[in-house]
């Protein structure tokens, strides 16, 4: 690799290293490192700080501000792939690890002692440069730059219903930024200034007992956004081993939960699958939610409220149902014996005082533990456990709930290095469950990409709202396909119902958006409402499995390739400044455009179509774009999608 170092400013002094003999380090108040590539990392003081700009393909990708840790002076020392900044109290090393014309990626570290602190701040350039990826959070903004957070633990969590927290960011020009798990991270995001920073600090949910941080993060640069996103996958983020369930593609899933919370008996599921038959839709599961069990963790039904699981699931697998079944990671106390025995095995998180005691939404507080997935002897135990429960109640695969950090006890003390705290947790929690086979769901995961389940969107709300209402339907789906997972269940039509069941409308346009992602799933149901509604939701049913064949498709290339199954649209044309903003509509893989009403009281929206031959069936016309419809009409029976036709 051929590089060179142009000065631009005035030396300030020359030393001579005593731990490398014949080794010069040089002070800069800014300097150039350029490879053979053309590819250009500038270091500059600015405002006090020490400021690195990316530069390649002949234009700016990014601007990264080391932190007043790092002092505003800075001395550097070559080395034969790259450079080392020598600052205030510690040094930050650039690797090139691979450049090319078409590709450069850096690996950046330094080591923290634990006490020390450090930030690495981008700046998010509003109306310039567009950021993608980061956490599915409550409020699921799209692009991400519009997002606030203070002191922020990045790990999955309770709260704002972050599921999944991958280490990814990904902006428009083309450069991607992935940090190391290991890492203690906290994001200030838009506190002081339009900047993202990712601050390392040795501080809870992180365990604090290290003697030293390794902060290390890659950075990625291609062409354009949808190059680096491919070269990200490839490195980073993982493609999954195999397609998830086909009949969850093609036919809605029944749950019980939105419509009837924990309120099931035996008769209510029996009332429920008539229904669905009775009206005349087609199933792919039946699901029975919460509050079956005798209580809760003991994995065994309550026979007050289900007589005869298996006489009930082997009369629904007749008719054609699929049984599955919630589950969930705790065990309350006095579930016994179970919570007696998990507790004496050693099979329960524990903290450093060797205390299980933690609290999740079915529990009071202090009242429960959460199963250690850590440990290999409960992962068995918990498995063993579930295999009983489904021989003998005739269960087909479950969905499981939770996952996430935040449900262990504060400071937990788990079976794995200190650096893999706590996103151990959920990493081998969703592992472990993933060998129920391709028909199960989770809603939580870290560096999970790989396996051919479906990942649910955390409840989201019967609101028009971006507070976790219709709008971040959209906005979540695009951000989990960016971060890998493609898999996605997007939960309950019309929303969880917290405040309430969802308006006509509402339910009606929640389906409308979700016709075009993997799967369906109904829990409020369409003869709640009227037979206007009952004749739209069969119809939008229908379309969905009409197209399960491209579904599927767009599957086989997640696995083969490692492409989103649901893209932004500007995957088409990642050079399209326009369809970089558009946060409301979405691709099926690279031919269906979706672009749903999402507003209360709208029959009408604006739709931006990027480059591309378009076929509207529903006016049976054609367009080249790009190209706005301006009030496109789309009254309560249509849903606009558009249908990319071949060159």
């Amino acid at each position: 690799m051929c590089q060179s170092i142009r000065l631009l400013l005035v030396v300030l002094c020359t030393t001579v290293s005593l731990s490398k003999q014949y080794e010069t380090i040089y002070s800069y108040y800014s300097f150039e490192y350029i490879t053979s590539s053309d590819f250009i990392i500038k270091v500059d003081n600015i405002q006090q700080n020490t400021v690195y700009t990316v530069q390649k393909f002949g234009r700016t990708i990014q601007r990264v501000h080391l932190g007043e840790n790092f002092g505003k002076n800075f001395s550097k020392t070559e080395t034969n792939n790259g450079f080392v900044l020598h600052g205030l109290n510690r040094d930050v090393e650039f690797k090139i690890v691979e450049d090319s014309d078409d590709f450069t990626l850096v690996k950046v570290s330094s080591v923290l002692q634990k006490n020390q602190k450090d930030s690495h701040c981008v700046e998010l350039v509003t109306g310039k440069i567009s950021w993608f990826g980061g956490p599915q959070i409550f409020y699921q903004y799209w692009p991400v730059e519009k997002l606030r957070f203070e002191d922020y633990s990045y790990v999955p969590k309770q709260l704002d219903n972050v599921g999944v927290a991958e280490r990814y960011w990904l902006n428009s020009e083309g450069g991607f930024i992935y940090i190391d798990d290991t890492v203690p991270l906290f994001l200030d995001q838009n506190v002081n200034g339009n900047k993202l920073c990712f601050s390392v600090k040795n501080e809870l949910p992180y365990n604090t007992r290290r003697e030293t941080i390794d902060f290390k993060y890659n950075l990625g640069f291609g062409k354009n956004a949808k190059k680096a996103q491919r070269k990200a996958v490839e490195l980073f983020l993982k493609k999954p081993t195999a397609v998830a369930d086909r009949r969850m593609v093609e036919h809605p899933i029944w749950s019980t939960w939105a419509r009837y919370k924990a309120n099931i008996t035996e008769e209510t599921v029996k009332l429920f699958a008539s229904e669905i038959e009775q009206y005349g839709f087609n199933n792919s599961q039946l699901e029975i939610d919460d509050d079956w069990e005798i209580c809760y963790g003991a994995l065994t039904f309550r026979e007050s409220k289900f007589p005869n699981i298996r006489q009930l699931t082997d009369n629904l697998r007749e008719r054609g149902f699929r049984v599955t079944l919630w589950i969930h990671p705790f065990i309350n106390k006095g579930c016994d014996p179970w919570y007696s025995e998990a507790k004496e095995k050693g099979y329960l998180v524990v903290n450093y005082e060797d205390n299980p005691d933690t609290t999740w939404w079915n529990s009071k507080v202090d009242d429960a533990a959460y199963i250690d997935f850590t440990n290999p002897d409960a992962v068995k135990w918990y498995q063993d456990r579930l295999k009983t429960l489904e021989e003998e109640a005739g269960i087909d695969s479950f969905k499981f709930d939770a996952g996430e950090t935040s449900w262990s006890p504060k400071d937990p003390k788990l079976n794995t290095d200190l650096e893999d705290h706590p996103l151990a947790i959920t990493k081998t929690y969703v592992r472990a469950v993933s060998k129920f086979g391709p028909i199960v769901e989770v809603r939580s995961g870290q560096g999970t990409q790989d396996l051919p389940i479906f990942v649910r969107f955390i409840d989201k709300d019967s609101e028009w709202t971006y507070r976790n209402g219709l709008p971040t339907l959209i906005t979540s789906l695009l951000q989990m396909n960016l971060v890998g997972y493609g898999f996605i269940l997007p939960d309950m039509i019309g929303g969880n119902g917290y405040q309430g069941a969802p308006s006509e409308e509402l339910f009606v346009r929640w389906l409308q958006a979700n016709v075009f992602m993997p799967s369906l799933q109904y829990s409020y149901v369409p003869w709640d409402y009227s037979n206007n509604t009952i004749e739209i939701c069969r119809k939008f049913t229908n379309l969905h499995a009409e197209y399960t064949d491209e579904i599927m498709k767009a599957f086989e290339k997640a696995v083969e390739l490692g492409e989103p199954v649901n893209p932004p649209i500007w995957w088409l044309d990642p050079n399209d400044q326009v369809a970089l903003g558009i946060s409301d509509e979405f691709l099926l893989g690279k031919r269906i455009l979706a672009a749903p009403v999402i507003n209360k009281g709208e029959d009408f929206r604006h739709i931006y179509l990027p480059k591309g031959n378009w076929f509207d069936p529903n006016l049976n016309k054609t367009y080249d774009g790009p190209i706005w419809l301006m009030e496109y009409p789309a009254p309560i029976d249509v849903l606009p999608y558009f249908i990319r036709q071949k060159s």
